[in-house]
């Protein structure tokens, strides 16, 4: 008896880059790159204009990360036309990439048509801080974040009543000078939060009930919360990193679960674009032997014809011994 899997690259994928006031480039990296390097066969990617422009810089990454058709189109219309195939663009079998609240919807919609990476909603950052952090570092690192939108969650998380009082300071400091503080300051104002707690044990507790689309690690032994936390799209441990760093060109993938989605997947990654199927082989005798088990659990279960499946090989094969 022989049993096995395959792991099998997916046939097509449309990406999804989004515009905004400037070109995308690490988002077209992160999505193109990563189903090329999995084998992909054929790799449809869209981007809208920008200001009735052509994205240049977007199409140049989209280009080099190995797409194989680019389309100038944006929006639920994208992928729509990626999905059900349209304005020439063949049927893709996943969709991925990030996008506004309407971009996850028609993913929530389509999803079932066609796989999709996962539902993203607005970027969201946890800073996880001890006395060692500065408020000035902690201040930069949330305001990095909340300038993706009016609600983008950022969160401070300490166990420093020094830093938990002076960072609101800092932030109103800084958001003076922050040529992004139209949407940052709107992010904080709403959707900004600072949490004390007295432990580095509660810390763990607390971040993995926020399960937070991305975290940084500002304690004096961030190996304690890499070892401890479970809930998270990416980890960056230390004052040497930051989300930034991720998003745009450390490597690592900045197309990750939000909503505590991080309870129960990680982000986009090779594997993503990989589908593994099993396949079966046996021999007469094990036939026999699975398809005398097989008849009882069918005929306890009321599935006749799968009995009959099963009774077929026992008599055939059984008779061969």
């Amino acid at each position: 008896m022989v049993l096995g899997h395959k792991n099998i690259p997916v046939n097509r994928v449309g990406c999804y880059v989004p515009g905004g006031r400037y070109p995308m480039v690490a988002s077209a990296h992160m999505s193109v790159v990563t189903a090329k390097t999995a084998g992909v066969k054929r790799i449809i990617a869209c981007t809208p204009p920008i200001n009735g422009e052509l994205p240049a810089a977007t199409i140049a990454a989209m280009h080099f990360g190995g797409a194989d058709d680019i389309y100038i189109l944006g929006g639920v219309q994208a992928l729509a036309a990626m999905a059900y195939g349209a304005l020439g663009i063949e049927p893709v079998d996943m969709l991925v990439g990030p996008g506004n609240a309407f971009v996850a919807e028609a993913k929530r919609q389509l999803f079932g048509l066609v796989g999709i990476d996962l539902l993203a909603g607005p970027t969201e950052v946890l800073v996880v801080a001890d006395a060692t952090a500065d408020a000035e570092l902690c201040a930069v690192d949330l305001l990095g974040q909340a300038e993706h939108g009016p609600t983008s969650p950022a969160v401070l998380l300490t166990t420093s009543r020094t830093l938990a009082e002076s960072i609101e300071a800092e932030i109103g400091r800084q958001l003076e000078v922050l040529p992004t503080a139209d949407l940052a300051g709107l992010a904080w104002r709403d959707y900004g939060e600072v949490i004390l707690v007295d432990t580095d044990e509660e810390m763990v507790l607390v971040a993995d009930e926020i399960a937070s689309e991305h975290v940084e690690i500002l304690t004096r032994d961030p190996n304690y919360f890499l070892d401890n936390m479970s809930n998270y799209g990416a980890l960056f441990l230390g004052p040497e990193t930051n989300v930034a760093y991720g998003d745009k060109v450390i490597g690592t993938n900045h197309t990750l679960p939000t909503k505590k989605a991080g309870r129960y997947t990680g982000g986009l990654w090779v594997g993503k674009f990989i589908k593994t199927v099993t396949y079966q082989r046996v021999t007469e005798a094990a036939s026999v032997l699975i398809g005398e088990y097989g008849s009882r659990l069918c005929d306890l279960e009321g599935f006749m014809g799968h009995k009959e499946q099963c009774d077929l090989r026992v008599r055939r094969y059984g008779s061969m011994r």
